[in-house]
């Protein structure tokens, strides 16, 4: 398999402030949309991870904004969306439905579909849910939502984390539960020394084994709480994909350009799953980053992205979702 050469992004169109909105996802769910780039341009719906992280200005910066119409949604919960860290009435199946909302309301027939990480495996299940509205997708550091995964998360950081993470995995073995889910008790329930103390040790953890530079300081207390309380209500329900797994619905995927591109050296979500994933996907690339994890600032990481999307607004077979 290709193996991308790290090298430096190009410098793209600058990105005007985003176009933002409202949209009414019913249960008492409001959800934020931004809108990049130029209304005549190629549609593509860019996806955030965590689940819970909410969209970020990094999420377009491999777009040429001169040539995309590029369309994020803060997802139940998440980013700017209210009731902030809500997990009523929030699972993959209503995310799936606001999708089917938000392109209604747009008038989008088919768009490109770009995600990282739990974008991916959501821009997965929405291409399984309605094939007819993806025109390709891209697809960074895949996430397959497998329990294996998530436990081997979490046993990274009780190996070779802080102190706290033995003591979880202690209380969550004497409770006989998964340690996902004695965290996500912790994060609905537990007091504000608690969750502050299970905040701070998850960001420190996903930092170390992403592969990144590490910002100087962590996003703020609130919106990390947040983000890991909807993260944690997904993770311990399996994302609401095991029945039947993920990967076993590739198969069923349309068949559009799908280009997968993971980071040589991403310990949060390994290789193999983006391997085993491109066995299962009929026609799909997949590019190894060499020297990226599963930070999507790695310049090599970032310049793999912008290639690919330079190569996709190209291609003829894209016309019709115009």
């Amino acid at each position: 398999m290709p193996t991308a050469e790290p090298t430096v992004a190009p410098v793209l169109a600058a990105a005007a402030p985003p176009r933002r909105w409202r949209l009414s996802a019913g249960d008492g769910h409001e959800l934020q949309v931004h809108e990049w780039g130029t209304p005549a341009g190629q549609p593509a719906l860019v996806l955030h991870g965590g689940p819970g992280s909410g969209c970020s200005p990094t999420l377009v910066r491999p777009f040429d904004l001169r040539r995309w119409r590029v369309v994020g949604v803060d997802q139940r919960g998440a980013g700017l969306s209210t009731p902030a860290g809500a997990t009523a009435h929030n699972t993959t199946a209503h995310l799936l439905a606001d999708l089917r909302t938000l392109r209604r309301a747009l008038g989008i027939a088919r768009w490109v579909v770009v995600g990282g990480s739990w974008g991916a495996t959501l821009a997965l299940a929405h291409a399984l849910d309605e094939p007819e509205a993806v025109a390709a997708l891209v697809l960074r550091g895949l996430f397959l939502a497998r329990r294996d995964d998530v436990d081997a998360f979490f046993a990274a950081a009780v190996r070779d984390g802080e102190p706290a993470w033995r003591r979880w995995q202690a209380e969550a073995d004497a409770a006989g539960v998964r340690l996902v889910e004695h965290l996500a008790a912790r994060l609905d329930a537990g007091g504000d020394a608690e969750q502050h103390a299970v905040v701070a040790a998850w960001w420190r953890c996903e930092q170390s084994l992403q592969g990144g530079v590490a910002p100087a300081a962590p996003p703020p207390f609130d919106a990390l709480r947040q983000r890991y309380r909807v993260q944690a209500h997904y993770l311990r329900h399996d994302c609401w994909l095991a029945d039947p797994p993920l990967l076993e619905r590739l198969h069923a995927l349309p068949r559009v350009p799908t280009h997968l591109l993971h980071g040589a050296r991403d310990r949060v979500c390994p290789p193999d799953g983006a391997r085993l994933a491109h066995a299962r996907i009929a026609g799909s690339t997949l590019a190894i980053v060499a020297g990226a994890g599963h930070d999507p600032t790695h310049p090599a990481m970032m310049a793999a992205m912008t290639a690919a999307l330079e190569r996709l607004v190209d291609d003829a077979r894209l016309e019709t979702a115009r």
